[in-house]
């Protein structure tokens, strides 16, 4: 049956929103006119070197449930398989598209090449592409004053209903519907165990989990990976596929925290403590999206110049495999390694650990050891992941230097080694006083685990002598100071850490704003 030109067909493209609820784009389409719900599995972007096969079985897992979520609204999503341009003027050159509906995406610089690709289409043939926002990241934004006020209002806005049943008309048609595997997408076979489940109904029942049961001790057992599992709120996989809307998640957590104000819970004080902390960390996920998308270049090149060169312009392959694989002969960050392997996540601090022992003490590009954390990441955001590896790595010029000991961080945060043993078992007959040295052990020699790739001390201190004569010349500060004016957060009042912060002249106050953005942002 051929498809009524007199009635508009709107095209709502599903790209990292994979809901109905708080969607604006589908809302805003359905009263325009008739709908045709797609997704478009692009080969090419899942070819870039930051993807991977268990990102895709996530978002395949969000596919199968809109899907039948479409369906009930009267049309199921259309599964196209190819590039983006050829098939929406395929789809115009057959229906005729009215209006093209979507959310903004920040993503890798392959995605906005094809977003730049799909704009310039639908402007040379007539075809208006209304994008709403996603996150609180604001497009073309001139200046970040006020940028924080702008993402309370904007978290603040009412939540978009979801359609009722049978709101969409059925469009007939020989649409595709089978979500491929991801072989059929070129991507190399990726074990995860213990991933997370993909799909609204799990993330809604995380939501929930962490807001009502999980999350009272968020503030205070993040850092550690024997808490930090089930204490952090998990939600990260769901925001970064969009099977819930960050606009839901901020609601959500002020709902909770009024109600708590209002309890007699002798608890309260201790879970509206980890809630105040849970919506900071709100803010800097929108936070550290922005300066992608203000700066799309920090996915390749050193935020300050001063830092070109610094580090071979290729990885060693076999400091990177070591690292990669779990086996530096470090047990901490082998032990870290090997749970983000099973699990797709790992909670923030061990995050920035990881990639400050790359890039400091294992002296490795850090686009090279990146790449590797992105397809590790179920969660993988471009805008926070390529902020975050540069402010590890210490290239930004603005944040203060930090050079995680290994050995130091899995006393601190593993000291009896009950993380390390479960996933190096090669150390389960260490006795804790040597978990973390087991090169100390007198016993060292029966055991199979390879020895420290590097000399801790030694490799620490001489990263540090070079970044810090790279940041003694008067040229390396007055660039920060312009990165600081484009980028810096102006969060006033306390810092992140909680802590009031004293007076201080409105440079020394931004550059000092600045240096606690590491380690603050967790999910």
């Amino acid at each position: 049956m051929q498809y009524d030109m007199n009635n508009p067909l709107n095209i709502v493209w599903f790209k990292r929103d994979l809901r109905i609820f708080d969607h604006k784009p589908l809302y805003m389409a359905i009263k325009a006119g008739a709908v045709l719900p797609i997704y478009i599995a692009e080969p090419e972007l899942w070819a870039q070197p930051d993807a991977s096969a268990r990102q895709w079985d996530f978002a395949a897992e969000c596919l199968y449930e809109l899907q039948r979520a479409l369906a009930a609204l009267g049309q199921p999503l259309c599964i196209m398989h190819g590039n983006a341009v050829q098939i929406l003027q395929q789809l115009h050159f057959s229906y005729g598209i009215s209006a093209l509906w979507s959310h903004e995406e920040t993503g890798n610089s392959w995605t906005y090449a094809r977003d730049l690709a799909v704009a310039a289409w639908a402007k040379n043939t007539g075809i208006p592409w209304h994008e709403e926002r996603q996150f609180g990241v604001i497009r073309r934004l001139k200046s970040r004053n006020g940028w924080a006020s702008a993402w309370d209002k904007d978290m603040a806005q009412p939540l978009t209903p979801q359609p009722k049943a049978g709101t969409l008309i059925p469009i007939e048609g020989d649409w595709p519907m089978r979500i491929p595997i991801s072989a059929e997408l070129g991507l190399k076979p990726d074990p995860c165990p213990q991933r997370q489940q993909g799909g609204r109904v799990a993330g809604v029942s995380v939501l929930e989990s962490f807001l009502k049961k999980r999350g009272r001790d968020y503030r205070y057992q993040m850092s550690s990976p024997n808490t930090a599992f089930e204490a952090c709120s998990r939600l990260s996989p769901h925001l970064t596929w969009g099977t819930i809307s960050m606009r839901e998640v901020a609601q959500a957590n002020w709902a909770r925290m009024k109600a708590l104000k209002a309890s007699n819970d002798p608890e309260a004080e201790r879970w509206h403590a980890s809630m105040v902390s849970f919506a900071g960390r709100q803010h800097w996920h929108c936070h550290f999206m922005q300066k992608l998308e203000d700066e799309t270049r920090i996915e390749f090149e050193n935020f300050h110049p001063a830092y070109d060169g610094l580090r071979p312009d290729v990885a060693n392959p076999h400091t990177l495999a070591a690292w990669s694989d779990g086996t530096t002969g470090f047990p901490f960050i082998d032990a870290c390694m090997r749970a983000l392997n099973q699990h797709g996540w790992i909670n923030f601090r061990m995050r920035a650990m990881l990639m400050s022992f790359a890039s400091y003490h294992l002296w490795l590009p850090w686009r090279a050891s990146g790449l590797h954390l992105a397809r590790k990441f179920v969660d993988y955001e471009p805008g926070i992941h390529w902020s975050q590896v540069q402010m590890q790595s210490g290239t930004t010029g603005i944040n203060t230097m930090r050079i995680y000991n290994p050995v130091k961080q899995g006393f601190d945060q593993d000291p009896t080694g009950i993380f390390v043993r479960a996933f190096v078992p090669e150390l389960s007959v260490v006795p804790d006083a040597y978990i973390h040295e087991p090169w100390l052990w007198p016993e060292a020699h029966t055991l199979t685990y390879p020895k420290p790739i590097v000399e801790n001390a030694t490799a620490a201190k001489a990263a540090r002598e070079k970044l810090y004569s790279l940041r003694k010349s008067t040229d390396h500060k007055n660039v920060a100071l312009e990165i600081v004016k484009k980028h810096g957060s102006r969060k006033s009042g306390i810092t992140m850490t909680g802590r009031k912060r004293q007076p201080a002249n409105k440079r020394q106050h931004e550059m000092k704003e600045n240096s606690g953005e590491q380690l603050k942002f967790e999910f």
